[in-house]
């Protein structure tokens, strides 16, 4: 099934800025992750596609490339994808290789198609609670990863040989076959451009000269990530083929949902219960923050949905900055499983205020907008 646009996944326009790329993302996640929607098929497909989309989108030469080329131009498997792509390649980089094997041209400079590879990034995605986002964390992780074989030390022969060179194309890894009135050069059949044999393979690797492991790593996590952030580990990607450098691994943050504070961006916010008694009369309540608890002054009358902003009790950002401030929006709870007693005492109460509106200004204005909504009619 042909994949959707990478804008259109995340809900942005084309040019949508980082942060906006990021808010987008965010929000995605936390609805699709895989832990709120438990054996939810369709939302784990919705969370892998807006994880490529971001990836992609976050990173300027991978976004550039796709704008100009589309998927096309990001798609590992069409000569785009991590690395260079085709945001950062020159023409002879994109079709070197095919002028190679019919005109024996350069490739570029890369070397053969057999000659030292760079191994692949590797993405591992990190699921994190709030509190060690916010404050940092050191973690280990599990990563399956190719890495190179210790027992041929990545040349493929077996110890006490050696790779020899291709009897076919004599070394060069191309080959020169006559079509018609033109010569055409190709790449080697037998080495497959790498200029050597292995006569008798490793019996761990089988030739490979790499193999399937599961590496154990350290990962710092500085104070302040958010969900999106990426940890680059260099050099801890699948080891390189024909002796080639290691890619990298990226870490990918997902901050968890918590059962008390919402985050967005540096300011956190939480919900803050308080009795009908305490909104009328005032007092003062113990919230939580994630430095522990304070005091919450609570003036008389308070209604649902205020806000108190508790200053720098928020996040500080990873990139640096001072910290967010925390927003407490209080939910006045109405009393359940009243005894007689309480019951008498708010009829008594309920009593007391008939035909004083002055008491509930919200609800006398509202019944006055009914009224002349229904004379109008």
């Amino acid at each position: 099934m042909a994949k959707r646009d990478f804008y259109e996944v995340l809900g942005v326009e084309r040019g949508a800025s980082d942060a906006d790329l990021k808010k987008a993302y965010r929000r995605l996640a936390m609805k699709y992750h895989p832990d709120r929607n438990p054996g939810d098929k369709a939302a784990e497909d919705k969370f892998k596609e807006a994880n490529e989309a971001y990836e992609i989108l976050s990173d300027a030469s991978k976004r550039a490339a796709y704008d100009q080329y589309g998927h096309a131009g990001v798609d590992p498997q069409m000569g785009g994808g991590a690395g260079a792509g085709f945001g950062g390649a020159s023409f002879s980089d994109i079709f070197g290789d095919v002028f190679s094997d019919f005109f024996g041209g350069g490739g570029g400079g890369r070397g053969g198609r057999g000659g030292p590879q760079r191994g692949a990034d590797l993405r591992y995605t990190l699921d994190l609670d709030l509190e060690d986002a916010v404050r940092g964390t050191t973690v280990t992780i599990r990563v399956p990863t190719l890495v190179g074989c210790k027992t041929c030390s990545g040349s493929g022969a077996k110890p006490g040989t050696s790779p020899v060179t291709c009897t076919t194309c004599g070394g060069i890894g191309q080959v020169r076959m006559q079509q018609g009135f033109f010569s055409v050069q190709q790449t080697c059949p037998r080495c497959h451009g790498s200029g050597k044999m292995i006569s008798d393979p490793c019996g761990t690797c089988h030739g490979q000269g790499r193999v399937e492991e599961q590496k154990t790593l350290s990962v710092k996590v500085p104070a302040g990530v958010d969900t999106g952030d990426r940890i680059r580990l260099t050099g801890e990607g699948e080891a390189g083929a024909h002796g080639g450098p290691a890619g990298d691994l990226y870490v990918v943050v997902n901050v968890r949902e918590h059962d008390i504070f919402q985050r967005d961006g540096k300011h956190l916010y939480c919900e803050v219960p308080i009795s009908f008694a305490d909104a009328a009369l005032g007092g003062e309540l113990e919230v939580p923050t994630l430095d522990g608890r304070v005091k919450l002054k609570i003036p008389e009358g308070t209604q649902t949905g205020k806000l108190f902003r508790l200053r720098g009790k928020g996040v500080a950002p990873v990139r640096g900055g001072g910290a967010g401030d925390l927003m407490c929006r209080v939910v006045v709870e109405t009393p359940v499983n009243l005894d007689k007693r309480q019951r008498e005492l708010l009829e008594e109460f309920r009593s007391s205020l008939q035909g004083d509106t002055s008491h509930s200004p919200r609800a006398s204005g509202w019944f006055e907008g009914m009224k002349r909504f229904f004379d109008d009619l």
